[in-house]
């Protein structure tokens, strides 16, 4: 049983979706506007947050970089009918998930439950480290040789996976299942723009090299 924050502006799918939750065992506070989200989130404790981008007045992109601007990590889902690859990409620069509607019940409680299984941040390592590059992860900063390196949200997950797995050839798919929640390639150059970008503000000043491509297979981030 988790306790589980919902914000759908929609009275049907807001009622149907908090039956589905129900049924499952969990615990759901239903609210229709962001600012209740808001002040819910930041005055109780949930295990999963499902928010809705398009609701009236504070939409759920701009009640979760609140929270998010708070403190508030609990993981967070959009669960909305934006489903183009553009919003799916700006929703995940923020956000643990993403599922559009229309959806199946059985993937929003798979879904869910995944997120609830994320260990608490207590339990979890605080900083990564590879050579002379760390990321503080509750801050979400990064330094190279204690020079600050200013990354864009996305710029800092991908990092971080290729810090997680440092010396280790990350290849395309594991990049875009595990950085962005795609489980299909969208055919675009979004991984290599994004790659492009990070390393450029990771190398800028320094001799060495970290992340290198590795052609044919993918990237890897040599400590």
């Amino acid at each position: 049983m988790m306790k589980l924050l919902l914000l759908e502006d929609d009275t049907e799918t807001r009622e149907h979706v908090s039956r589905l939750l129900r049924g499952a065992g969990h615990v759901v506070d239903p609210c229709a506007d962001g600012q209740d989200a808001i002040l819910l989130g930041t005055t109780d404790t949930y295990a999963v947050l499902i928010l809705d981008r398009m609701v009236p007045g504070i939409d759920g992109l701009g009640v979760l970089k609140a929270l998010r601007g708070a403190g508030i990590r609990t993981p967070a889902l959009f669960l909305t009918a934006m489903d183009s690859v553009d919003d799916r990409v700006e929703g995940l620069e923020t956000a643990d998930d993403y599922l559009t509607k229309p959806f199946a019940g059985s993937e929003l409680l798979a879904r869910v439950a995944a997120l609830g299984r994320r260990p608490p941040m207590a339990d979890v390592a605080t900083r990564l480290t590879a050579g002379d590059l760390e990321a503080d992860l509750l801050r979400r900063s990064v330094t190279r040789a204690n020079v600050p390196i200013d990354l864009q949200q996305q710029e800092y997950k991908l990092l971080e996976y290729l810090m997680r797995h440092a010396g280790e050839i990350v290849t395309r798919t594991m990049l875009l299942e595990n950085v962005w929640s795609f489980h299909f390639d969208p055919g675009t150059n979004l991984i290599e723009s994004h790659m492009s970008r990070l390393r450029a503000k990771v190398h800028r000043g320094f001799d060495r090299d970290l992340i290198h491509t590795i052609r044919g297979a993918g990237y890897r981030l040599d400590a």
